[in-house]
């Protein structure tokens, strides 16, 4: 029987200038940006809700939950389309390159202070390379509690 090191399979997007880990299993699309209708009321992070293929789905700019600087919209901004238990929402990201194997002993658990990202977002760093990837820790991202706060209770 052969041994094998368990690989994460990523999707490696860009928030100023830094790069971050989605795992590939819950992206559902990579998109350009389109036109997003504003809902009123929901947080300042939701940017509003897109019509994709007939599915409404609610976009969030990961800059601002992130609290980040807010930078333009260029060429190479994309709408990550993720699929969670219950529902689906698309994350605006300066960037998406490629995917990414990450070996599982790449991994180190992430450290309390990182940069402008809450660490709580944060489920570890990968060192690929000479790259640094911060793995998002999507669950804490896209919590139900704040999911709920940002939609006003509105089921997803």
């Amino acid at each position: 029987m052969e041994e094998t090191t368990s690989n994460h399979q990523s999707i490696i997007i860009e928030l100023d200038k830094e790069e971050y880990a989605i795992p590939v299993e819950v992206v559902g699309a990579i998109e350009r940006m389109q036109h997003i209708t504003r809902v009123p009321k929901t947080a300042n992070f939701v940017k509003g809700v897109i019509n994709l293929r007939g599915v409404v789905t609610p976009i969030i700019d990961l800059r601002e939950r992130f609290g980040m600087e807010r930078a333009e919209h260029t060429e190479s901004t994309r709408i990550i389309i993720i699929h969670m238990e219950n529902y689906d929402v698309g994350f605006i990201v300066d960037a998406a390159y490629d995917v990414l194997y990450i070996p599982e002993d790449a991994i180190e658990p992430a450290p309390q202070v990182i940069g402008t990202v809450d660490s709580d977002y944060i489920g570890g760093v990968a060192k690929v390379d000479k790259r640094l990837i911060m793995l998002l820790e999507l669950e804490k991202v896209l919590s139900q509690e704040s999911y709920q706060a940002a939609f006003l209770g509105q089921e997803g």
